[in-house]
């Protein structure tokens, strides 16, 4: 049975027009990837690779590009997770979290939305330089700490409703001592056709 996101965007602030089809849509979220390819065979098709991609996925990203890569914040600030993400965290279902919504642009074109839930006790100490990212990756700075291990990967499965919307995602616990953040990464159809 799949864990959904379905109140992912509950709490988002409203996007311009012509940016409506680069949201963040509903996802359905499975262990593996064999059991999500069960729900959507499309899995083992041209997004297998990124789904599967191992250490920085911001790294595979940047040797993809022909020219550059770049990353866009779309909202970041302290606001409430979604029920689910707040169940996976295993935080207070109202507690306030750092959440980080960038794009992720390969040769001047968004390839994937990414959003991080960064829970309050991983922003103390060191763990405060992750509010102050900017544009810089997230990835640079998790895969250049040894502090940081993460965990398995999940496969998602979204519930798009226009086109252009990811239709699938991954995401996995980035662990520090008892602490952890999660990192999810929706592809957008121009990744991998």
């Amino acid at each position: 049975m799949p864990s959904r996101d379905s109140d992912i965007g509950a709490n988002r602030a409203s996007v311009r027009p012509d940016e409506r089809c680069l949201t963040i849509p509903p996802t359905d979220w499975y262990r593996s990837l064999a059991a999500a390819g069960l729900r959507n065979p499309d899995v083992h098709g041209p997004a297998r690779y990124w789904l599967q991609v191992e250490g920085s996925f911001t790294r595979a990203l940047q040797h993809q590009c022909l020219h550059s890569f770049h990353v866009e914040v779309q909202r970041e600030g302290f606001a409430v997770p979604t029920q689910e993400e707040a169940r996976h965290l295993q935080i207070p279902a109202r507690q306030r979290a750092w959440i980080r919504e960038v794009r992720l642009c390969g040769d001047g074109v968004p390839w994937v939305l990414a959003r991080t839930i960064i829970p309050l006790a991983c922003l103390e100490g060191r763990g405060r330089r992750l509010r102050h990212l900017g544009n810089r990756p997230l990835g640079a700075y998790l895969f250049s700490s040894p502090d940081w291990q993460r965990g398995p990967l999940e496969t998602g499965l979204c519930n798009r409703s226009l086109n252009g919307q990811p239709e699938v995602a991954r995401r996995s616990l980035f662990h520090h001592n008892d602490r952890a953040l999660l990192v999810g990464e929706y592809f957008l159809p121009g990744l991998y056709r």
